[in-house]
């Protein structure tokens, strides 16, 4: 059987469409060169492991297993966080359903963006915080280290934000606060939502 390899997504807009939030120039290199790594790895991790079956060619699996993982994930994660995003839109804010569903576990909208808000920041070096679904309790925010550290199985991401310091050092420098603050202006919440009740 031949696998399908993994392909970079398109963007659903342009690099600028972001702007001033993420800038053009921002937006090219991480899609463009960041991105494109993960799916590169990924599919070259898949080819070593399939060399290995078909040929007399030795391959280091647990090392190849650790790339795919490390790469696929990236590669996942990327694929959310430019569904998550849309042009800005000053006091952006979630339809009244996805609010009810903030309030009844956070406690109110801006209690969520608070926690999240301190996800993000204290992520240990180079990850994620993430809003997942959770199949038994409902929403859960976590923070993925690097691509693989502290994910949990089986639940669903629906609401990523890359705090790799390629996502914002060149508009923010080394003020990540600065970027998650300005972030919250070009979160598409429709997205958010499609993924929260399985309609995306």
């Amino acid at each position: 059987m031949v696998r399908q390899q993994y392909t970079l997504p398109e963007l659903p807009y342009e690099y600028s469409a972001l702007e001033p939030v993420i800038s053009a120039e921002t937006m090219r290199l991480h899609h463009g060169t960041h991105h494109a790594a993960y799916v590169k790895g990924a599919n070259s991790a898949l080819e070593l492991l399939e060399r290995s079956r078909t040929s007399e060619h030795d391959v280091d699996v647990s090392a190849v297993l650790r790339s795919l993982s490390f790469n696929v994930n990236g590669h996942v994660l990327h694929d959310i966080f430019w569904k998550s995003m849309r042009a800005p839109q000053k006091r952006n804010k979630p339809s009244a359903m996805l609010e009810k569903i903030f309030d009844e576990t956070f406690g109110c909208f801006d209690d969520f963006i608070s926690e999240f808000k301190h996800a993000a920041l204290k992520v240990e070096g180079s990850g994620w915080a993430v809003l997942s679904k959770d199949p038994d309790n409902g929403i859960l925010i976590t923070q993925v280290e690097k691509h693989t550290v502290n994910h949990i199985a089986g639940y669903t991401p629906v609401l990523t934000l890359d705090v790799w310091e390629h996502a914002y050092y060149l508009d923010y420098r080394s003020d990540r606060g600065a970027y998650i603050d300005a972030w919250w202006d070009v979160v598409n919440w429709d997205f958010v939502e499609q993924r929260l009740t399985g309609n995306s």
